[in-house]
């Protein structure tokens, strides 16, 4: 049911009267994704609060400069990002954080994305301040760094109109905090960086929305961590916290306390990774808790499907930079990391545990055993012949670049084994299954 919207307790209201909002959007999603296709309950409640109407003095120099924020005035408001919509409201940016690492923060940003997109026409997008970063080409054709989930974001949705050269500021590889501690790099050098590429981002997007680092309080060693940075972009906040009840509300009270600090609005709260069987309690209790405690909404909760976090064949087929000889129908089937199995067994044992084990396992074998690679065929057509359950085990080969190879007649027979997914990878069996376990 829609949850309605009060003003949060750190919110900046103005003393004119506001106009009532539009009912609350639930963009369908465009991603293939798992994940966000389960996502569909989320209510994106915090689009129509990010445009809280707000009667701002008609100058745009008095928009842009009526409270700006800086780090000796943290309780002041940055209006200058904000967009004037056709009906008179700001649309101000949105800001994404959680409460710690992993609890789903790029895959609700992409969802965000996806929703945004069908209502308007430039959706902008930034990673402020990143830490695994991969090199790109600039739109100027500059080979730049840029936080890897920017190039996810930005290649998924052609935000061509974006170039990569602002979208990722400030990046902390290693050595990056030693550095700002000794004095080589400043506040004023990070925040105007910031301030520079958003400006850019903001300038062509119709909404931004920026993505952060862990909990609200990552980056706070160099002086920019999630709720300084949004409070100097004047954006709303959503928070993304991992399923339950007590232990979620205590992790989002302590982000809670840090944006209230740098007087930053919460526009509400994504619960994901909720246990399916709880799903409609945890929506429940934590909306109301949300609601008496703080005055913001609960945005949407999301189901835990463990398969989702383990990695399919596709991951695997990057993972490796190769691609399936066979099975490529099965690209997107998942395998948790105790479906991995190494074989150094002899045939007949195999062939034991390819009956026996559950159906779906992924076998790593060596290149040179063709008695093994040979067995797995015979096993996928016998299935096939005995109308057995459907055969789910995949297998990848393992041989060192430029000393194994698999041989022309193996690989010939395996390209006709349409239902049986098989990869073949340039690497020991020990290296492809450490590359596997870092991977998962």
């Amino acid at each position: 049911s829609a949850i309605s919207h009060q003003p949060s307790a750190i919110s900046h209201q103005p003393s004119h009267p506001s106009i009532p909002r539009p009912p609350p959007l639930v963009p369908p999603f465009l991603l293939s994704l798992p994940m966000l296709k389960m996502a569909q309950s989320i209510r994106y409640r915090f689009l129509t609060g990010a445009t809280r109407t707000v009667d701002l003095p008609p100058s745009s120099a008095s928009l842009s400069t009526m409270a700006a924020a800086s780090p000796h005035n943290p309780a002041a408001v940055n209006t200058k990002y904000w967009k004037k919509l056709p009906d008179g409201r700001y649309q101000r940016p949105i800001f994404v954080a959680a409460t710690k690492q992993h609890v789903g923060k790029t895959s609700t940003s992409l969802s965000i994305v996806s929703g945004l997109k069908k209502r308007f026409e430039r959706v902008g997008f930034i990673k402020p301040v990143g830490q695994q970063h991969v090199e790109v080409r600039s739109t100027s054709g500059e080979t730049t760094r840029v936080d890897k989930d920017v190039v996810l974001v930005r290649e998924h949705f052609k935000l061509d109109h974006l170039d990569y050269k602002y979208m990722s500021p400030v990046i902390i590889p290693r050595g990056y905090t030693k550095k700002f501690i000794d004095g080589e790099v400043t506040y004023e050098q990070q925040i105007a960086d910031i301030e520079t590429a958003f400006q850019h981002v903001s300038d062509t997007s119709d909404v931004v929305v920026a993505e952060g680092t862990g909990h609200c309080g990552v980056g706070s060693i160099v002086n920019v961590n999630n709720a300084k940075v949004a409070a100097a972009l004047g954006a709303d906040m959503v928070l993304i916290a991992n399923g339950g009840l007590g232990s979620a509300f205590d992790e989002l009270e302590l982000n809670r306390v840090l944006c209230q600090h740098h007087n930053v609005r919460i526009a509400g709260v994504i619960v994901n990774k909720v246990i399916p069987d709880k799903l409609e309690q945890t929506k429940h209790y934590m909306s109301k808790a949300l609601k008496q405690a703080w005055g913001v909404p609960l945005l949407g909760t999301v189901p835990d499907r463990p398969y989702l976090g383990c990695p399919a064949l596709a991951d695997l087929e990057k993972l490796f930079r190769t691609e399936l000889i066979c099975g490529h129908a099965h690209r997107f089937r998942h395998y948790t990391v105790d479906d991995f199995n190494l074989v150094t067994t002899s045939l007949s044992r195999f062939l034991e545990n390819l009956r026996q084990k559950k159906n779906r396992t992924l076998y790593v074998a060596h290149v040179t055993r063709d008695d093994l690679i040979l067995g797995f065929m015979a096993e996928y057509q016998r299935t096939r012949r005995e109308n057995e359950p459907p055969f789910e085990a995949a297998l990848i080969i393992c041989g060192r670049k430029g000393k194994y190879q698999l041989s022309t007649e193996v690989k010939d027979m395996l390209s006709c084994l349409e239902g049986a997914p098989v990869m073949v990878v340039e690497l020991s069996t020990h290296q492809a299954m450490q590359k596997i376990h870092a991977f998962t």
